[in-house]
């Protein structure tokens, strides 16, 4: 598995507007609809799929980062997005208590589990190279993530 087979470019947000971690949750599916992903009249179905997740424990995984996602009956595929948030970062509830800068979203259909959790295992693999990560949060363009990703994508592969 990698970024290429399920990060949509156009789901790729470098200046996070959002302030906390419902706000995140919801611009990046709003991000990941725009992209194509999924359905735009499912947009507060997914959110809301996702928040409920985090319910169950917080995907602020330590180090400045949150894997947030969730199964959907509105996708047919694997989905993801990625953003940045330059800022101070966003409470997410994290592990460590820190905020968040970096967040990687994965919505997969309910009848392909194991796709899911090949793609939680890709990004939490990557996410080990302290050097991926924090060139990945000073990221400025999509351009700059793309070739990060596509990077961790080669170097996964060899």
């Amino acid at each position: 598995m990698k970024f290429s087979d399920f990060i949509l470019t156009d789901a790729i947000i470098t200046d996070l507007k959002a302030k906390s971690k419902d706000e995140v949750i919801l611009e990046m599916v709003t991000a990941l609809s725009k992209a194509n992903g999924i359905p735009q009249a499912d947009i507060v179905g997914v959110a809301d799929s996702i928040k409920r997740r985090e319910e169950l424990g917080s995907t602020g995984i330590g180090h400045g980062v949150a894997v947030p996602h969730t199964k959907h009956v509105s996708v047919d595929r694997l989905v993801g997005a990625v953003a940045v948030s330059r800022r101070e970062g966003v409470d997410f509830d994290s592990l460590d208590c820190e905020p968040v800068n970096l967040i990687f979203m994965l919505v997969s259909p309910p009848d392909r589990p194991g796709e899911h959790l090949r793609a939680l295992e890709h990004i939490t693999h990557q996410l080990k190279d302290d050097g991926f990560v924090r060139f990945l949060k000073q990221a400025q363009t999509v351009e700059d993530v793309l070739e990060l990703l596509n990077e961790a994508d080669g170097a996964a592969s060899a």
